[in-house]
């Protein structure tokens, strides 16, 4: 727990393989806000588990730093920002931060990007927050500039909306979408066509009593469904205002996959089916805090076709 992690060999991708954001991988906090000596080593395991990715939040600190950890900890595994706010970063910076983990790691860092929301940018004094559209295409501008650019293949956009969607195709290698539904990654697959990423994460909770899902899940949806833009568009996806102020058992359902691993495994099927080429799911449990590697491994043989098998 307390050594550092062993730098495993790097596993370069051929042009075919490049960057494969096929499967399933996982969304995690913990892995950006935990322990270091144990986020490593559950990257590795992740990656014996068969999940084909990492993501990892940006809230503040050294995200760069680290995606390097993690990438160090594993040989083949893609890392990638989920999403990294383009607020809080200087894009020559951000450029300079790809650059070196590339060089270091091959083609397996994937910087997702994102316009965060008002409140947490003026929060962290980040702000003032700008049109999302305009700035995103400044950024993307300004990475494109540097001397070291990064390449739209190994970039997507936080997208939710149809314009921001539409800039993704344009300029990035797909979207990363968060707290969505299967329709919503149905349509986003049908606005992009295809080609282009389509990246949900799917937030789960492995319980089958509903009490228990609602006493972990409903506090903290509440606190995305807070944030205007996620608010939208759950209402451009059907929802009423009602579902969102009671936190109503349709919208719950429809937002966390609950129960057992065939539960969430038909939720995953559900994106696949829709569109999606990669899913990546976030484990909710009781303790927050607490790194959710039981429940990893209870869904890898579900989710993983190359898991191995108890």
């Amino acid at each position: 727990m307390g050594e550092a992690p062993v730098q495993r060999p790097i596993v370069r991708s051929t042009k075919e393989e490049f960057m494969d954001l096929s499967g399933v991988g996982v969304w995690s906090t913990h892995l950006r806000y935990g322990d270091q000596a144990e986020s490593a080593d559950a990257a590795a395991e992740l990656e014996d588990l068969g999940f084909r990715a990492l993501w990892i939040p940006d809230a503040g600190g050294p995200v760069f730093d680290t995606a390097g950890r993690l990438l160090t900890a594993t040989r083949q595994t893609i890392v990638a920002t989920g999403v990294l706010n383009l607020w809080m970063h200087d894009p020559a910076d951000a450029a300079a931060g790809h650059a070196t983990l590339s060089a270091a790691h091959g083609d397996r860092f994937l910087m997702g990007i994102g316009v965060s929301h008002p409140s947490r940018v003026e929060t962290a004094g980040s702000g003032p927050y700008g049109k999302p559209l305009a700035t995103m295409a400044a950024f993307l501008d300004d990475l494109d500039r540097t001397t070291r650019p990064v390449p739209a293949e190994t970039r997507v956009l936080a997208a939710l909306g149809p314009k921001m969607i539409e800039t993704a195709a344009k300029r990035a290698r797909g979207i990363h979408t968060y707290l969505v539904t299967p329709t919503h990654t149905r349509r986003a697959r049908q606005a992009l066509g295809e080609g282009p990423l389509v990246i949900p994460e799917q937030t789960v909770i492995l319980t089958s009593n509903a009490d228990e899902a609602r006493a972990i899940g409903t506090e903290w949806l509440r606190r995305y469904l807070a944030l205007p833009s996620y608010a939208y568009n759950l209402v451009r996806l059907g929802f009423l205002h009602e579902d969102l102020e009671k936190v109503s058992d349709r919208l719950f359902d429809a937002l966390i996959a609950w129960g057992d691993e065939e539960a969430i495994k038909r939720r995953v099927d559900e994106h696949h089916a829709a569109g999606a080429d990669h899913v990546c799911v976030q484990v909710l449990t009781a303790d927050p805090s607490a790194f959710p590697r039981q429940q990893w491994r209870r869904l890898a043989p579900a989710l993983c076709s190359t898991a191995r098998r108890p």
